[in-house]
């Protein structure tokens, strides 16, 4: 009986252990178990302050260098109808392999539920990019929303090519 008592003490400090490791180290790392979207599409992401409903955050969306086989001229995020938040195009800054790269011109859309971003000179391919969303005003209800990334490259026919999904939980 002592022994079934201490195995399932164990058992039990072990599973505390691991739950409390899983919600602090996975929370800013954009993981996610199901969504819909493979694996080789989600895209990482971060936010400095939390990410905590009705509140202002910096979110941080991460394209990997595999990511991108061509160049990119445009950058544009696109989020679902039911994000209720609020964007600063003037605050809004691209990295490529960790310095910010200078921005010819910012639109955000509210209609149409996009920000396109368009840097001066095209970002080289093979780059890690980080785009960094500054002044970002939380919605009042947090949940989770699709933020959508494509590009178009240098001289292409104006269609947008899919990298990827960041899968950002908000309040949670």
């Amino acid at each position: 009986m002592r022994r079934s008592l201490g195995l399932l003490s164990a058992l039990a400090m072990t599973g505390c252990l691991l739950t409390g490791f899983s919600g602090v180290s996975l929370a800013q790392s954009g993981f996610t178990l199901w969504s819909g979207v493979k694996g080789d599409n989600q895209l990482n992401y971060r936010f400095d302050f939390g990410g905590q409903a009705n509140a202002w955050d910096r979110l941080r969306l991460r394209v990997p260098n595999k990511k991108l086989q061509t160049a990119v001229a445009q950058l544009v995020i696109s989020y679902p109808e039911y994000y209720k938040g609020s964007f600063d195009p003037k605050k809004i800054e691209v990295k490529v392999k960790g310095k910010s790269v200078p921005l010819q011109e910012v639109k955000w859309d509210k209609d149409s539920h996009a920000i396109s971003i368009f840097p001066q000179e095209a970002i080289p391919a093979g780059s890690n990019v980080e785009i960094i969303l500054s002044n970002m005003r939380m919605p009042s209800f947090g949940g989770m929303y699709y933020f959508n990334v494509a590009i178009q490259s240098p001289g292409d026919v104006p269609i947008s090519r899919y990298i990827g999904t960041a899968i950002v939980n908000i309040g949670s």
